[in-house]
């Protein structure tokens, strides 16, 4: 949901759109939030919900629940959707509610006379948007996109944030394919631009990058001063055919001699870089606390930008250490006493509070909510309005306790009405503060960094092996969506968390699924389910292995079982009766088509119908599946296609008997590709979902999910002759310097990796395991890289796949991915 300072009335509204009312009750209504997400609703009162369709998901399926929770005013188009109470909400009808939204947004930045730079290019933008928010703030009161918010619905809610009292917009724009930017320019109306850099992103949308770069261009056709990097060749050569150059000025700046600003040296240090140019023939310099290239070339970007504007290269320089760096990603991690903690400890803005509490709300495994907050730096607000318009935003949250520390937000307790704590430094509150207060709840930790938050999250952290998982959930929201762009709108989609989702987590993945509206979820066993439910996850399960003895926790925590024989059928039959299950109880019909593991043939249709006919008013069949045994192989397509022929004849025949319609689905992932002809109603994700895919074009659509790191226990020289580890089974053909990691079978590193067949990365460079995999811990050659103790090590990331391991030991990803074990920690990230 995004704010604006700025009043309209509904009515005003329509006229802004040239729109009409469907319906109305209140055309006086004053609008202050635009909603497009029906669950990040905070004020229902003053806000209006923009029903937006895509291929993946319609609004205008959200429009009676969020009248039931308050809200009023709708805009859409379909108002046959509409099923609500006659003059009780304001409906206003247009033709495509997101031009709808962008021209609204539109007319409200039209209102503002205040300079606006805007960012784009394939890589930084939102780096180099924050960091010249961190240094023109002193001089500015400043109005920025929230985080990476630059799609064609990201750019007019960050629009719709200008109030009277910025003097400066900061607002980043991203494509992902043609005649996009025209729409983000006009409603960003740039004065500066900032043109990053070009690079792969988007790639299979775009002829060339020549397009790719004409598009992003787009965006600066009309403003005062472009800023680029003349070093990057394909847009500098695109400003020359297109002839930019004699509409607007250029400031380039490059590595070589010619440019406005010519970089003539970078001098890195172990924690700064020093930085050496001639701008207009007189040198200057500054030092970055950032050593990396990309920060480097985002920073030159910001450089170029405050010496355009003028500012003294002496206060430029000041400013640029005094640069941190940019938090783009929130850290999920298992806490004390039974507590999950979301890590934001470098980042207190007022910009991406509301999304880092959307996350924390996200946390069902929790029904209590704490969130731990600093003083908010660099707000541009005076501390009273900052400090109610925070506590009437975790109020609308619904947090139950807050925590403040500093000085700040100490003397604004007042507004906070909820449980509260506050404190001046975070030294008071380490101090203070009983860490065993923390009991079964997720706590968000959120600091600007000066107040060193990171201690605290030292203190709540559950201590667990330094081997670590890392799990991206943005990849996991990305590769959901992916299958579901494959998908028509009707066909529903259930995911696989069976096995710990497959290595990934439990409750983690399957709140992000739910968040993401997933319609099922499956799992192995009952257990699985059952924690599920106890942590908060609602929606419907279906359990693959059924047993009798969970038959009674199935029923309790309505898990739904797969019937795959008349035994098990007659059984959790029994078990309804027993427990007085006084309706229908929805079953999972398992049909053996050629896998030959579980489920009825043919023959048995004839009886299993009798059974539930009989038993209507004890069982419903929801669905009706099978496996296919080589849908990713298409050399025994013949097969598949024999499989689905089978299921739609048996489906046929058991809808006959029961004459009732049910959910039929039959393709996992590979087969939700590759077999669009059996999408039928449902269809089930597994692997893909995780990132993997055995065919090379489904691949690159797909993110890769996890990082798998250790580190270096300790470093040794191995001379000649001697040999590494049990049965001597490593030897040291010339001298050696060894490392030893602290992962090894006992984590579900595979002994079949021992002596060269396994590899890790350390310093960027790959090191073959020496001697055998132990029960706890490896060996590795590091001859030759330059590595110290207490050094990362990456086991397997989206360079060396899970798969490429699995292809290593012969063997399938399955088996690697969900051989690492609980004792493995898990850290959750959401970008």
């Amino acid at each position: 949901m995004s704010t604006s300072n700025s009043f309209y009335s509904i009515d005003d509204i329509r006229k802004i759109l040239d729109a009409r009312f469907y319906d109305s009750f209140d055309k006086n209504i004053y609008i202050k939030n635009i909603l497009h997400d029906s669950r990040k609703l905070l004020t229902p009162e003053n806000s209006v919900f923009f029903a937006l369709s895509s291929q993946r998901n319609d609004g205008h399926k959200y429009i009676n629940e969020l009248f039931e929770r308050g809200v009023k005013n709708f805009i859409v188009s379909i108002p046959n959707l509409c099923n609500l109470p006659l003059g009780q909400a304001n409906i206003i009808v247009v033709d495509n509610t997101l031009k709808a939204l962008q021209k609204l947004c539109a007319y409200h930045r039209m209102q503002f006379k205040l300079p606006v730079i805007a960012v784009t290019g394939s890589n930084g933008k939102t780096i180099v948007k924050e960091w010249l928010f961190q240094l023109l703030f002193p001089d500015n009161t400043i109005v920025r996109s929230p985080k990476s918010y630059n799609s064609q619905i990201g750019v007019p809610l960050s629009v719709w944030q200008i109030s009277s009292s910025d003097t400066l917009g900061i607002f980043e724009a991203g494509i992902s394919e043609p005649n996009e930017m025209e729409v983000l320019k006009n409603i960003i109306r740039p004065d500066i631009g900032i043109f990053t850099n070009i690079g792969t992103a988007h790639d299979e949308n775009f002829i060339n990058n020549a397009q790719k770069v004409g598009e992003k261009l787009k965006l600066f056709t009309s403003v005062e001063t472009l800023i680029y990097c003349a070093d990057q060749k394909e847009i500098q050569e695109i400003f020359i055919k297109s002839g930019l150059s004699k509409k607007i000025n250029l400031f380039s700046w490059s590595r070589k001699k010619g440019s406005r600003l010519f970089v003539s040296s970078v001098l890195k240090e172990s924690k700064s870089t020093h930085i050496s140019a001639f701008f207009d023939e007189k040198p200057i310099s500054i030092s970055i606390p950032f050593t990396d290239e990309a920060s480097i070339e985002n920073l030159i970007h910001c450089w170029c930008y405050m010496l355009l504007k003028n500012y003294d290269n002496s206060t430029i320089a000041r400013r640029m250490m005094q640069l941190t760096p940019v938090a783009m990603r929130l850290e999920l991690i298992e806490g004390i006493n039974n507590c999950t903690v979301i890590n934001d400890a470098y980042n207190s803005d007022i910009n991406s509070l509301g999304i880092a509490l959307d996350f924390l709300n996200q946390q069902n495994q929790h029904k209590r909510k704490t969130i731990i907050l600093s003083d908010i730096l660099q707000s541009g607000k005076d501390e009273s309005s900052l400090y109610g318009e925070i506590a009437q935003l975790v109020s609308d949250k619904k947090i139950d306790r807050i925590i403040g520390i500093g000085k700040a937000i100490s003397k604004q307790e007042h507004f906070f009405k909820n449980e509260k704590f506050f404190f001046n430094s975070t030294k008071d509150f380490i101090k203070s503060f009983s860490f065993n207060e923390f009991q079964s709840e997720a706590i968000l930790v959120k600091g600007a960094r000066d107040f060193q938050f990171e201690t605290i999250v030292a203190f709540l952290e559950q201590k667990t092996h330094n081997t670590t998982l890392e799990i991206n959930l943005n990849a996991i929201v990305h590769n959901l969506n992916f299958y579901k762009s494959i998908l028509d709108k009707k066909v529903k989609m259930m995911a696989m968390v069976k096995a710990f989702s497959y290595g990934t987590g439990s409750f983690e993945i399957a709140n992000v699924l739910q968040y993401n509206q997933l319609d099922y979820l499956g799992v192995a066993f009952a257990d699985e389910g059952k924690a599920l439910r106890k942590a908060g996850i609602c929606i419907p399960i279906m359990v693959m292995n059924p047993d009798e003895s969970g038959f009674d926790d199935m029923i309790k925590y309505n898990l739904e079982p797969e019937i795959y024989s008349l035994r098990i059928l007659n059984l959790f039959i029994e078990s309804l009766i027993r427990n007085s299950y006084d309706k229908p109880y929805n079953i999972h019909i398992k049909f053996d088509t050629g896998m030959h593991r579980l489920g009825f043939i043919k023959e048995d249709i004839n009886t299993l119908g009798d059974i539930l006919m009989k038993n209507q008013s004890c069982v419903l069949v929801k669905s009706v599946f099978s496996h296919l045994a080589v849908s990713d192989d298409n050399t025994q397509d013949d097969f598949t296609h024999f499989q689905a022929a089978l299921f739609n004849e048996m489906c046929s025949s058991l809808q006959q008997f029961i004459g009732k319609c049910f959910l039929k689905h039959i393709l996992n992932s590979a087969g939700i590709v590759r077999f669009p002809e059996y999408h039928f109603n449902m269809v089930r994700l597994g692997l893909g979902l995780y990132g993997i895919a055995n065919d090379a074009e489904i691949q690159s659509n797909l993110r890769n999910v996890g990082i798998l790191k250790s580190c270096i226990s300790q470093i040794k020289n191995i001379p000649q002759g001697h040999t590494i580890g049990y049965g001597r089974f490593g030897k040291a053909e010339r001298d050696l310097c060894i490392a030893t990691i602290p992962i090894g079978y006992a984590d579900g590193l595979s002994t079949r990796l021992s002596n060269g067949k396994g590899k890790v990365k350390v310093a960027g460079k790959y090191a073959p395991i020496i001697g055998r995999v132990c029960m706890d811990m490896c060996m590795i050659d590091i001859s030759g890289i330059p590595a110290k103790e207490g050094d990362e090590v990456i086991i397997f990331d989206e360079n060396y796949t899970v798969a490429d391991m699995a292809k290593d030991i012969e063997t399938i990803s399955y088996e690697v991915l969900t051989g690492f074990s609980r004792r493995v920690k898990r850290v959750y990230f959401h970008e």
